[in-house]
């Protein structure tokens, strides 16, 4: 059972966000007191922000017990396995909210794709949905290593996997709490790949994935270790594309993609 520090008004959101940290004591305090404010003062429905700590060695959970000492609807669980997919299933199977969201604790997308993030599952439009960086629409900022990267895996993805979607691992997902209850028992992988074999479950049991073109402006200072995430991602993919046979077996290929075509002001 996670540690959890709760929020002093237990309401039942609409939205649950959640920011899956690991060593994060340099920017988890400004982020999520940014994010708070946009919750509060500009995001049309009720949310929560849930940070989800997973195996920090520095500060990172003393600070996020205190913001959610601190701010209204802000609460923290802890996790001691590392891994954000394995944090991100955890806060996600415990959450009441009906729509569940992610976004990565740099906020390197524009918070203001967030309603269009989510509406289109309100409403019931969609199943689950993704931020883009590689859509019409987008307008991003980073160095041409990650660009290269993020076009040569996606384009990996369509090829091997048959992946219909147009960005796998942007940092930005939703999805209806009713269907993530069906698909995260199935998701195996408990790091970044998490995101991708997520997203190869809903499109082959045909649910509809709503893209969100963003605003995207890489972290300098990301911790992420680019070589090591990539290996596991091949990894991740090998052992998907193994399992094809029996993937379309149980669950039937096909899916319904929306691309927005103009980015949400």
């Amino acid at each position: 059972m996670p540690d959890q520090a709760m929020p002093d008004q237990a309401v039942t959101p609409a939205v649950d966000i959640v920011v899956p940290v690991r060593d994060e004591e340099r920017v988890l305090s400004l982020s999520v007191r940014r994010l708070a404010a946009y919750v509060r003062d500009s995001f049309p429905y009720t949310a929560r922000i849930t940070i989800a700590e997973n195996g920090s060695s520095d500060r990172t959970w003393d600070i996020a017990r205190s913001l959610a000492a601190e701010l209204e609807r802000v609460q923290a669980v802890r996790l001691d396995r590392p891994g954000r997919g394995g944090a991100l299933k955890a806060a996600w199977l415990a959450s009441d909210a009906e729509i569940l969201a992610y976004m990565d604790v740099d906020l390197s997308t524009g918070l203001n794709a967030l309603p269009p993030l989510v509406a289109p599952l309100l409403s019931g439009h969609s199943d689950l949905a993704i931020g883009t960086r590689l859509a019409r629409g987008a307008r991003v900022t980073r160095g041409l290593k990650r660009e290269v990267i993020s076009r040569g895996y996606n384009l990996l993805l369509r090829t091997a996997l048959g992946a219909r979607f147009s960005d796998a691992q942007c940092g930005f997902k939703a999805i209806r709490a009713d269907r993530a209850a069906r698909l995260l028992p199935l998701v195996e992988d408990t790091g970044w790949f998490f995101d991708t074999e997520l997203l190869m479950l809903a499109q082959r049991r045909g649910l509809r994935i709503h893209e969100v073109p963003v605003d995207w402006t890489d972290d300098p200072d990301s911790r992420v270790d680019i070589v090591a995430t990539a290996l596991a991602d091949l990894r991740g993919i090998a052992r998907v594309r193994s399992e094809g046979a029996s993937w379309r077996t149980r669950i039937p290929v096909g899916t319904a993609i929306v691309v927005e075509e103009e980015k949400a002001s």
